[in-house]
């Protein structure tokens, strides 16, 4: 391809990026049109621009051209870095439009992760529930016994054996465990997603795998109200954790045109936001996990209506929010 061809097919592209630049820089006559800047939109050219810039380094393309690409791309990233500084209004835009988005751009990793969790979690609960021997394959003997216990009707507490007997050593519990497994889920990506691939099925069928055992065991009454509410909060970051994963593995696999280390890097940029939204999820998750779910005092239909109402409203953020602006 010649200079003047590759100049010609991203022209308009180029075009776009410098116009979207213009109006967030408040530069001429783009600074007053009425339509606000897509941070999508803007992101998804300047990564297209680097690919660019990569490709007229590498045919040693006229200088004007490079010049051009390097100003464009530097612009782009100072623009983009800035405006992620922390803030509240960067923190509001995160959570109410940036998240969701992201969420239903990768849909097609999101609903392979969802299998990955889903499909062994139902497949090890039936197994050992016909058969509770089978626990012995995924927990020691011990920590089977230690699950009786928690989910006892007998037990002072529901859930974790507690060390210390106040719902905020068990809510800084459940942060630091729940980001450990989707942390895992998510930077198992890097080597080719098989790391993601295994912490997600195995994660399926260990939560498979006690529910199975202690519905077996006559639990269930406790049970399920317990997880049945953080559960919407707590396996939907799992779920979105995988998928980010999942796009670092495919990056690795199939770079494009890019090299593998600058494909993984674009991967990261586009997921991490994915994984700012866990992070909150996750935060949520064990709030609830520490002080609602474990208070003996709600009656599990109260618990169980809650729970309709969280699932209900998780899934319809991810769904719809965000959907009118930009």
């Amino acid at each position: 391809m010649t200079p003047l061809h590759f100049e010609e097919l991203y022209q308009a592209e180029w075009q776009e990026l410098e116009g979207l630049l213009g109006r967030m820089l408040g530069r001429g006559r783009e600074a007053g049109a009425a339509q606000p800047v897509s941070g999508e939109r803007v992101a998804a050219l300047y990564r297209r621009a680097c690919e660019h810039l990569a490709i007229a380094r590498a045919r040693s393309y006229p200088a004007y051209l490079l010049a051009r690409l390097e100003r464009l791309t530097a612009d782009a990233h100072r623009q983009i870095y800035r405006r992620r500084d922390f803030g509240v209004s960067n923190l509001k835009q995160l959570l109410l439009a940036d998240f969701p988005r992201a969420v239903r751009a990768h849909a097609r990793y999101v609903w392979t992760s969802a299998a990955l969790l889903i499909v062994p979690m139902l497949a090890a609960g039936l197994l050992v529930y016909a058969r509770p021997e089978l626990i012995l394959s995924v927990v020691s003997a011990d920590t089977a016994a230690s699950f009786e216990r928690m989910y006892s009707p007998a037990a002072e507490s529901i859930g974790h054996a507690r060390t210390a007997d106040t719902d905020w050593t068990m809510f800084g519990f459940y942060i630091r465990n729940n980001i450990g497994i989707a942390f895992q889920c998510f930077a198992g990506g890097v080597i080719a997603g098989l790391g993601t691939l295994f912490f997600i099925l195995y994660n399926g069928a260990f939560i498979g795998a006690i529910a199975g055992y202690v519905t077996q065991r006559g639990f269930a009454a406790v049970f399920f109200p317990f997880v049945v509410t953080h559960s919407a909060f707590e396996l939907t970051a799992i779920v979105l954790s995988g998928a980010a994963g999942l796009r670092l593995g495919a990056a690795v696999l199939a770079p494009g045109e890019s090299t593998r280390v600058q494909a993984l890097v674009g991967a990261a940029r586009e997921s991490v936001v994915i994984v700012y939204g866990v992070a909150a999820l996750l935060l949520v998750a064990a709030a609830i996990e520490a002080f609602w779910s474990s208070a003996r005092w709600l009656p599990p239909p109260v618990k169980f209506g809650v729970a309709a109402a969280c699932w209900i409203a998780v899934l319809a953020y991810l769904t719809l929010q965000g959907r009118r602006a930009g």
